[in-house]
């Protein structure tokens, strides 16, 4: 109940809901798009004012108390806005699940970690989507956060956060928020740009030391990186595909809608339940990896200073 993200979330539903009665805003596609991608903008302005504008006090007033409670607070928020452990808590109650043979648990375990339709998903689309939601976000959920915080301190992170939640909420290419989330979304892809792209080379080298396919990884990577409508998902989910010698993407259906997505990866095997364990260290070893350069960094930069 006390995450920040919750709190973010909350924060963007507030004013979503304010936004949509203030400016009298239609659900059809066509309705009201000039006003909707006002109110979208709108939306973006004040919820990264307020969820950077709130941690910023608190550390300021946590500062006047004393600099170890500063400290102790921003340890605490680096800790809850790195989401490597629920990630990875939540895709292997789809593993358990499918082990356990309980495809409606596992459908179930799934529909709570992607924004597509579940319901008809047999137990490889079950597993592909877990390991797909593992592999990108292991830049959403861990890299570009860390990333974030490593250069902008706790904020950044704060910041990080907002943007990815409000992607999540209205980043969506449907009827109610085509034109409202686009401003979101597009600020998604930009905050994304470098980290993906970081993530994705880190996530070469984790696969290398790891003992999985890296040769492969890098290949696909450099082929199908591109293949995704998000200019930044692609980037971790082939380099997976590709250390793990599985195919990922395709076809899926959103809102009772399909979508025709291209494929990532080669179709070497077929995806089994233990690739979300493996998709799992992939995350762990990337995140590691980036945890190692940025107190390097630091280091270095703190001696030279």
């Amino acid at each position: 109940m006390w995450h920040p993200v919750c709190g973010i979330g909350k924060i963007i539903d507030i004013l979503k809901n304010s936004l949509v009665k203030c400016f009298h805003l239609g659900t059809e596609r066509e309705s009201d798009r000039s006003k909707k991608i006002f109110a979208g903008i709108l939306l973006v302005i004040m919820t990264l004012a307020v969820s950077t504008g709130i941690p910023l006090l608190i550390l300021y007033g946590a500062e006047r108390i004393h600099p170890y409670v500063r400290i102790l607070l921003e340890c605490f928020w680096c800790y809850q806005l790195l989401a490597a452990k629920s990630l990875y808590k939540e895709s292997m109650k789809v593993y358990d699940a499918l082990k356990a043979g309980n495809l409606e648990r596992a459908r179930y375990a799934v529909s709570m970690i992607v924004g597509r339709d579940t319901e008809g998903l047999d137990e490889k689309g079950i597993t592909k989507a877990a390991v797909e939601t593992v592999a990108e976000n292991t830049s959403d959920g861990v890299i570009a956060p860390l990333l974030f915080m490593i250069c902008f301190g706790v904020p950044g992170g704060f910041f990080y956060k907002a943007v990815n939640t409000m992607d999540s909420m209205v980043g969506y290419k449907n009827d109610a928020y085509l034109y409202l989330g686009r401003a979101a979304a597009k600020l998604d892809d930009l905050a994304n740009f470098i980290p993906a792209r970081i993530s994705a080379w880190l996530m070469i080298a984790a696969s290398w030391i790891l003992g999985m396919d890296g040769r492969n990884g890098c290949r696909i990577y450099k082929r199908d990186r591109g293949n995704h409508a998000s200019p930044n998902s692609a980037q971790t989910e082939a380099v997976c595909a590709g250390a793990l010698h599985i195919q990922l993407g395709g076809d899926a259906w959103y809102f009772g809608k399909k979508y025709q997505k291209p494929v990532i990866g080669d179709d070497d095997r077929d995806v089994e339940p233990e690739d979300i364990k493996r998709a799992n260290k992939l995350m762990f070893g990337t995140g590691i990896g980036l945890w190692i350069l940025g107190i390097g960094s630091l280091l270095c930069i703190y001696y030279f200073i």
